[in-house]
């Protein structure tokens, strides 16, 4: 049997920087913590918790501790929450992710109706629709009822890791039907050359392993882009989520890893894969 790995698989820019921020900070720190988890990965932030950066999930849990803001971004509101507290604030939120802050402000103060591609309950969708006072339309995906009156403005962004295709298709969509269309594609780079990687890799083997956080929206993607292939996948955490049935008649076989999974964790699956093919 074959093993490929995606060749961009493991952290992204945005998250190897915020990990770094968090252990830079615990060397001139005594006590740090993390305002949510810093990534969505739950084995990382396990060993972040033992290397000394913890996380709380309510602001008034925060006492003296040096604050890092996660990589997804906070609301406008906490942030100011965060100001009151009169702690330590070191900002951890990817570049890329404060451009598509900036870009939602600036449109919907230049007159456009801001819609959003992405997940409304995710921490980043939170943070965009806090600078704009929630005043933006969020949709799931192109196939979607949206709303909108007619002859408006539309501006148009996307949650950072949303899959290009579906932008693109909205984009149409939204231009038979507005006055006016602004797009500003705010999808990462390091997002795209990983979803074209995982569709091309699910293309060429019999089973594909997509590793990440559960909770992961940038691995879930990869999982959803491998399947819409017809390739056989498996959304994993650990290696020990990998049973031997999944294995059986198998030539070629992919690994995949979300943005925010550590290289450690995909070594850890190549050498399970190894082991019940010995045995």
């Amino acid at each position: 049997m074959k093993i490929k790995v995606a060749k961009n698989s493991g952290f992204c820019f945005g998250v190897k920087r915020a990990v770094n921020i968090s252990l830079e900070t615990t060397k001139l720190k005594e006590k740090v913590v993390t305002f949510g988890p810093i990534i969505h990965n739950p084995q990382m932030v396990s060993y972040l918790k033992k290397c000394g950066v913890g996380f709380v999930n309510e602001i008034d849990d925060i006492v003296d501790e040096t604050v890092i803001i996660r990589s997804h971004g906070i609301t406008a509101q906490d942030y100011k929450k965060l100001l009151k507290k009169r702690v330590e604030i070191v900002d951890a939120t990817c570049p890329i992710v404060k451009k598509a802050q900036d870009f939602a402000k600036k449109l919907t103060q230049d007159g456009f109706r801001l819609v959003i591609l992405g997940e409304k309950n995710h921490p980043e969708v939170k943070a965009l629709l806090s600078y704009v006072d929630d005043n933006a339309i969020v949709i799931s995906g192109p196939e979607k009822k949206i709303s909108l009156q007619e002859n408006q403005k539309i501006g148009l962004i996307a949650q950072t890791t949303q899959i290009e295709e579906k932008f693109e298709q909205l984009a149409v969509r939204l231009l038979k039907s507005c006055k006016e269309l602004y797009v500003v594609k705010t999808i990462c780079n390091a997002t795209f050359i990983r979803q074209a990687e995982t569709k091309e890799l699910a293309k060429n083997v019999d089973v594909l392993f997509v590793v990440g956080g559960k909770n992961s929206a940038n691995t879930a993607r990869l999982a959803e882009i491998a399947r819409a292939e017809n390739c056989k996948t498996y959304h994993i955490e650990t290696a020990a989520e990998i049973e031997e049935k999944s294995l059986k008649n198998i030539n070629y076989l992919g690994i995949a890893g979300g943005a925010s999974t550590p290289d450690w964790i995909i070594e850890d699956v190549k050498r399970r894969i190894k082991k019940i093919k010995k045995t």
